[in-house]
C-alpha cells in the first residue's frame, strides 16, 4: 500500500482545496483528482490549476483513498507546500544590479527530497540568491525537504519555474552565465574562477537534460580520480556553490 504523505503535506476535500486556489495558489505543488468527481467540479478544479500553472493528476478514487486514509477528501487531493513557492519574475525584482555578484541556482528535475533539502541547505550557507524548482517531474519543497534542510527553506527564496530552459535564457538576458555541472563536461570546474553573476545548473547524477546542457553558457565537470562514474547531486551542487563562494570570500 502505497505510504501516506507526512502530516502537514496535504489539503483534501472540495472546500478546503478551493479555499487553497483562490487564498495561496502559490503552496500548492499538485493536484490529484478523482476521475469520478461531479464533471461541474472538475471542470471548476481544473480551469483554477491552469491558470495558476498547477499540475494536475487525473486518479482513482482507491489512490486518493490510500493517499488520505481516515479523511473525507471528496474526490480532490493537494500536496501542499510548507512555505509558498515565488513567482519567477516576482523573485527577479529582488535580485541586487549588476555589477554585484549573484550566485542563482537551478535544479534540472532533482526528484529526491533528500537531495533537494541537503542543496537547499547549502545554498544557504553560500549565500545563495535564490534556488530555481520547476514544479513538475522533481523534489518540492514538503516536509520532508524542510527536515533535510534544517529549516534553510524558510531563509532563501524558493522560486517556482515552469520550464528550465526559458529560465536560463531569461536569466542570460539579466546578465548571468550559466554554468551547468555534468561528467560530460569538457572544461573541469576548478580549471578558471566561475562568473561573479552565475546561474548553477545542477541535475540528477544522470546528468542534466539534453535541452538543459544545450542552453547552458557553459558545461562543465568535477573532476574525480575515484571508481565512481558521477557524484551525489547534493554533493554535486555543494562543491559547485563553494567553488563560487570560496573565491566571492578570498576577495573580501
Amino acid at each position: 500500500m502505497r505510504k501516506p504523505f507526512e502530516d502537514g503535506d496535504l489539503c483534501f476535500g472540495r472546500h478546503p482545496v478551493l479555499d487553497l486556489l483562490r487564498a495561496d495558489p502559490k503552496r500548492c505543488l499538485k493536484l490529484y483528482l478523482a476521475r469520478s468527481a461531479e464533471e461541474s467540479f472538475r471542470r471548476r478544479i481544473l480551469a483554477m490549476a491552469k491558470g495558476s500553472g498547477i499540475p494536475v493528476q487525473q486518479v482513482e478514487m482507491s489512490f486518493l483513498d490510500r493517499l488520505a486514509p481516515l479523511s473525507v477528501h471528496q474526490g480532490v487531493v493537494a500536496r501542499v507546500a510548507p512555505v509558498a513557492l515565488l513567482d519567477f519574475w516576482k523573485f527577479v525584482e529582488g535580485i541586487p544590479p549588476l555589477p554585484e555578484p549573484v550566485l542563482v541556482v537551478l535544479l534540472d528535475h532533482v526528484k529526491d527530497p533528500q537531495n533537494l533539502g541537503a542543496i537547499v541547505r547549502t545554498a544557504e550557507a553560500c549565500c545563495a540568491a535564490g534556488l530555481l524548482l520547476p514544479k513538475r517531474r522533481a523534489a518540492l519543497p514538503t516536509g520532508s525537504v524542510v527536515k533535510a534542510s534544517a529549516g534553510a527553506v524558510f531563509r532563501i527564496p524558493i522560486v517556482s519555474i515552469v520550464n528550465v530552459t526559458r529560465a536560463i535564457d531569461d536569466l542570460r538576458e539579466l546578465g548571468f552565465f550559466s554554468v551547468g555541472l555534468d561528467t560530460v563536461g569538457e572544461k573541469s570546474l576548478f580549471v578558471e574562477p566561475l562568473p561573479e553573476r552565475l546561474l548553477l545548473v545542477i541535475g540528477e547524477e544522470s546528468g542534466l537534460s539534453r535541452l538543459a546542457k544545450e542552453h547552458c553558457d557553459e558545461i562543465r565537470r568535477i573532476p574525480m580520480r575515484g571508481k565512481g562514474e558521477s557524484l551525489n547531486a547534493s554533493v554535486a551542487a555543494s562543491i559547485g556553490m563553494y567553488e563560487w563562494f570560496r573565491a566571492r570570500e578570498s576577495i573580501s
